[in-house]
């Protein structure tokens, strides 16, 4: 199944409290569960001002929907074409 990079513009994502973020966590896992498996939220990264989620889905509409159910912004939906770390480098 294909993996994707949502880009999220959050202003000031980077000092919410643990509560906030965990808000946001919950209300995420709940619009997840009410879609049913097709789609999987694997880690986000919160920076300053954006979310950088990884998702596994079948394709973009997914993705839509749970952004739009859950009251997210996805900016920028960018499916991943390859994944590499430091051991690809031999």
């Amino acid at each position: 199944m294909p993996k994707y990079v949502i880009e999220r513009e959050v202003p000031g994502a980077g000092k919410m409290s643990a509560a906030e973020l965990q808000a946001i966590s919950e209300k995420s896992n709940k619009v997840i569960g009410e879609l049913g498996p097709e789609i999987r939220w694997l880690t986000s990264y919160v920076t300053d001002d954006k979310l950088y989620c990884v998702y596994v889905a079948p394709d973009e509409d997914i993705i839509q929907e749970h952004a739009r159910c859950g009251g997210f912004p996805a900016d920028r939906i960018t499916k991943v074409s390859a994944v590499i770390d430091p051991s690809t480098g031999g």
